[in-house]
Parts: structure tokens; sequence; C-alpha cells
């Protein structure tokens, strides 16, 4: 069985994909279940329907006409909708369950405090995600500049398990050495973090949490999983069990990239036996 736990489409501001072509790929490529996992990123984004209206990016500064692009959360009332319709529409073909992704930092965890609230009984699967620390993003450099690298990998891991600590409603950790991709002095070693690490694994595993493997490592150009292969060998040797495998496309082209290899790693190199996927935030255990 081969399950997408982690894909973007027109609902996430970083992608263009019609949620619709998400679904007929994965059909042509014979997934047996996908879950859509848009952003939400409160702090450096705003909701549709704030008050305050919408944040914009800089505008592109070859285009002096232009305002910049919108830099909003899902607009959840149609995101939900439509998945509803894909639901519906597709339900002979493949099950399609509903997720979101959570970029969550302590200065806003209020924020999705409230937004589980709002949305619990439509949800089947929440990513706890971390992009930024402080409002400052990983993959602008804005939040690595002026650090060292171990300071800006410290503060990184200390900030995830912070936010463990205070929220509970996530489904699964995802890409959590997420820094790998955007470390501009390249992969930091794991056992310099690997305190930290230990200690963000096991409250995850005392809190029935799990992490996913994301196979956007390939197209990135990383030499290892994400998280890397140490991660996930900790995981395991530590008693986790809830394990989700996500291509985190955010277009038809990486759909399931990589998903019997991971499978495979999973299996062969790591030692797990099985993986999950969700209906209204239950962990489902298949055999990899």
């Amino acid at each position: 069985m081969l399950a997408d736990y982690h894909l973007h489409c027109e609902f996430s501001d970083d992608s263009l994909e019609p949620m619709e072509n998400q679904i007929e790929r994965g059909i042509e490529l014979g997934l047996a279940e996908m879950c859509f996992t848009d952003h939400v990123d409160y702090g450096i984004k705003r909701d549709w329907d704030d008050p305050r209206g919408i944040v914009w990016r800089e505008p592109d500064p070859m285009n002096t006409g232009s305002k910049g692009d919108p830099c909003a959360n899902v607009d959840y009332p149609k995101y939900f909708a439509k998945l509803d319709e894909m639901q519906k529409k597709y339900k002979d073909k493949i099950t399609i369950k509903k997720g979101l992704e959570f970029g969550i930092q302590t200065i806003t965890i209020d924020d999705f405090e409230k937004l589980y609230a709002k949305y619990e009984d439509q949800l089947d699967f929440t990513l706890l995600s971390m992009h930024q620390v402080d409002n400052k993003e990983f993959w602008n450099q804005k939040f690595q500049k002026g650090r060292s690298q171990k300071e800006y990998n410290d503060l990184y891991y200390q900030e995830i398990y912070k936010v463990m600590q205070q929220f509970k409603n996530y489904s699964v950790l995802a890409h959590l050495d997420l820094l790998a991709r955007y470390d501009p002095a390249g992969v930091y070693p794991f056992e310099k973090e690997e305190d930290i690490i230990a200690a963000i694994l096991k409250l995850a595993i005392l809190d029935g949490k799990g992490i996913e493997l994301n196979t956007s490592s390939w197209h990135y150009g990383l030499k290892d999983t994400q998280p890397c292969r140490k991660i996930l060998k900790l995981y395991k040797d530590l008693g986790g069990t809830i394990l989700t495998i996500g291509s985190d496309a955010h277009s038809t082209k990486y759909l399931a990239d990589h998903m019997q290899e991971a499978h495979d790693i999973l299996k062969n190199e790591i030692g797990f036996e099985t993986f999950n996927t969700f209906d209204h935030t239950k962990p489902i255990f298949h055999e990899l």
C-alpha cells in the first residue's frame, strides 16, 4: 500500500497546483490514499478573513507594477468544501483525507489552539512543522543570519521542544531536521544535537505522536533522508511506532516521489515493520 501524507495544492500560498490534478496523478501512480496538508503559518501570515487584511510579499523588483503575491493561510471553508467534493467524486478510486500543516512557533501557539478547536471535527491529520522562529524564516536565511551554525541549530531544536511541551493537537512531527535543506554551512552533525533530538522524540512518544519520512530530500539534493537515518533509528530505538510517509509535493511533478524507496529504507535499513495513515486523528497501522 502506498499513501502520500504530505501534499500541497492551490490552497497553499506556495502552490499553484489544483487539488484535482494532484488526485488524478495520485490515481495514475497507484496511490491507495492521499492526505492534503496545506500550509498554516501564523506570525508571518494571516487568515484570509483577518480584519487587518492579508500580508503581501515584497513585489518582484523586475515588475514595478506588481503589489506582490498574497501571503496567507488556507482559506479554510473553501478548502474543506473542496475536500468534501473530491472525496465524493473519487470515493471509488482513492481515499482522500483532510489535513493541515501547522508551521508553529511558541509565539503563535494560541492561534493554533483556536484554529484546531474550530476545525477539529473536519481534520483527519495534522503535521507539526517549524518553518520560522520569531517570524524569521529559514529558506531566505533571515533566521540563520548573524548566528553561528551551532547557535541556529540549537535554537531551532529548542524551539520545537518548547512548542511540543505546550501544544498537543498534532499527529506527527514533519521533516524534523528541516534546517538541513537551508543550512548555508552544510548539514550540521546529528551528534551535536542528539540530546535535544532524543528529548523531542521521547516527548512525541509519550504523547502518542509520530514522525514522518519526508521524501522531498531527494529533489532537494540532500545526501540523507529527511529526517536523517540516525533520527529515524533513534525514534525506533526509543520505542516509537507512529510513522507517516509524505512527498511534500507542491506540484504533480513530485507527488509520491521516491515513495517505494522510502518504504525500503524504513523496512530494510531502519527496521520498521509498519507505517501509518490516519482517520479522524487516529493512527491506522499498515505493513511496510
